[in-house]
């Protein structure tokens, strides 16, 4: 957040960096100089303009609501007020009229909510797409990088490869006090969210769905996700089929995309490059690429003629960095949007 905060010269008088008491005192580089970190209390926040908030649900739920009652506005990247009613739940450029009302909620007034990262970086591929031809359902299926579940997650990650490649037995994290309950070292796995017992998603999935279904407005599409830890270090990538209201050509798709704020698009058949986490890791932009229509809905003897018809059906392979886009970058647009 520092980083991008002094990258884009964002306007402000005095910035304060708030953590835990056990940070207390550490210093961080930030415009030249350096930020001493102090202890974050009920009294910090007194006076303060807009608070990022990247701690984790429960300081978010014991620090936010008096705060943002007393005019300080919150920008949250947890997951405690993603589906509160009322509360904004915003990517600036998929649906900047959310933060019109920040009092809409009596309960959380000034509590803006940072989209889950696959959330976003998925509607930052789709909703170019929705506003040209509409979209009936999609399905995605996520490949997620070890910073999704942060600094530890990496290191637990890069751990594992490295014992793995000396020959060393590697344990699931959990057995070693890590994080993850599967060995990670060349391996994927099921995301690493509780599974509901009645519906089988698990925690990850269930946000990319109801999200989804807020960010739009749209209670009725049609979403199924399946997301999967996989063992790469920085940004998540994603397999996209939709199905759109209005069918579109191939070339029209990839226009729309190409024009929409914060997205590239990578999609070069003859050299065979597409979008790749590395591609995408540090930096802004959300990669799109492999656009092409659902071969499902062609004839098993599909011409050139066929694939250049109007389809209603198309697979997109999205790549974006978890940590940026994901996550930094989008509160810090929020709060640009508020100055």
């Amino acid at each position: 957040m520092l980083e991008i905060l002094e990258h884009r010269r964002f306007p402000h008088g005095q910035i304060r960096a708030l953590a835990s008491a056990r940070s207390a005192g550490q210093k961080l580089p930030y415009r030249g100089g350096e930020l001493k970190v102090e202890a974050l209390t009920h009294e910090s926040l007194k006076g303060v303009d807009i608070a990022l908030f990247s701690a984790g649900s429960s300081i978010s739920k014991e620090f936010a609501p008096a705060a943002g009652r007393s005019g300080c506005v919150i920008i949250d990247n947890s997951s405690a007020f993603r589906m509160s009613p009322g509360v904004p739940l915003t990517i600036p450029e998929v649906n900047p009229e959310s933060i019109r009302d920040l009092k809409a909620s009596a309960e959380l007034p000034n509590v803006i909510a940072n989209p889950n990262c696959s959330t976003i970086i998925l509607l930052m591929a789709l909703t170019p797409i929705r506003r040209a031809f509409g979209v009936e359902r999609a399905i995605v299926s996520t490949y997620q990088a070890a910073s999704g579940a942060g600094a530890k997650g990496m290191d637990e990650l890069e751990a594992q490869t490295r014992d793995d490649l000396a020959g060393k037995p590697v344990k699931a994290g959990v057995e070693t006090g890590g994080v993850f309950h599967e060995p990670y070292a060349f391996n994927l796995f099921s995301h690493n969210t509780a599974i509901d017992a009645v519906t089988g998603l698990n925690v990850e999935e269930s946000k990319v769905i109801h999200e989804t279904r807020k960010i739009w407005g749209d209670p009725a599409v049609a979403l199924s996700a399946t997301c999967i830890r996989v063992p790469v270090r920085r940004a998540h990538a994603e397999s996209v089929n939709v199905t759109l209201k209005t069918p579109a050509t191939t070339e029209q798709v990839r226009e729309v995309l190409s024009k929409f704020p914060g997205v590239r698009v990578v999609d070069d058949r003859a050299g065979n490059l597409f979008p790749t986490p590395l591609k995408a890791s540090g930096k802004d932009e959300v990669l799109v690429g492999r656009i092409r229509p659902d071969a499902s809905r062609l004839p098993a003897n599909a011409t050139a003629g066929d694939y250049a018809k109007p389809s209603l059906g198309f697979d997109l392979f999205i790549c974006g960095d978890q940590l940026r886009k994901g996550a930094a970058l989008n509160a810090v647009q929020i709060a640009e949007m508020l100055v």
